[in-house]
């Protein structure tokens, strides 16, 4: 069964970064809080841990998860080009709930799924998600429930659905805010909103001028 740990103690969390630090680089899955809902999380560079991590959720290669770092320097290693918009993205709204898709840098080997090319990838604002990814470096997190169910906003809405696929579950308390992040894609020559989240697109147009958007 997989080990749960509960941040507000610092012992506690202490111990459970490093248990949830050594299963990453074991392939082992992980469950962790973000600035939006709970993530389960997988090394981004160990194929048979993503397939886990979509297996446990019951998802398809169809549907790559994203790419969740801890520094704006691990992002631009994962990234052919950021494109004109990507660094004043990341300068008003990182850490925090933007996910950019960008052209993955093609020198990296690795396998999220059907990528077509493209990685997504954020920074998230929440002190324990940013200490992990820390040391692990890159992880491929998608939100902590099963496909088509609703997403976890406690670690043991988590623990109930994903139960024993998962080592370690690092317990972070409610998440306070449940709105998925904005994703937008900049591998086009216009910025296009791909979903709608906790960034109004009102907020990126004052960033970068034009989003396109499907309405």
């Amino acid at each position: 069964m997989g080990r749960r740990f509960d941040c507000s103690d610092p012992e506690q969390k202490a111990e459970g970064l490093k248990e949830a630090t050594e299963a990453v680089r074991r392939g082992e899955l992980v469950v962790l809080p973000t600035d939006t809902v709970y993530g389960i999380g997988a090394d981004a560079f160990t194929p048979a841990a993503v397939t886990a991590l979509l297996d446990a959720k019951g998802r398809g290669r169809d549907m790559p998860p994203p790419v969740l770092v801890g520094t704006v320097r691990a992002a631009t290693a994962l990234v052919d080009d950021l494109g004109p918009y990507g660094q004043d993205l990341i300068d008003a709204f990182w850490p925090g709930p933007l996910t950019l898709v960008c052209k993955a840098n093609r020198a990296l080997s690795w396998d999220l799924g059907d990528t077509k090319g493209t990685v997504a990838v954020r920074m998230p604002l929440h002190p324990v998600a940013l200490e992990l990814l820390k040391e692990t470096g890159p992880m491929a997190v998608s939100s902590a429930n099963r496909s088509g169910a609703p997403a976890a906003t406690t670690a043991e809405d988590a623990e109930t659905q994903l139960g024993e696929s998962v080592a370690v579950y690092l317990d972070g308390g409610k998440t306070t805010d449940n709105t998925p992040s904005t994703i937008l894609d900049l591998t086009t020559a216009v910025p296009r909103l791909l979903r709608q989240g906790a960034i109004p697109v009102q907020k990126l147009r004052g960033i970068i001028g034009y989003v396109a958007t499907d309405d």
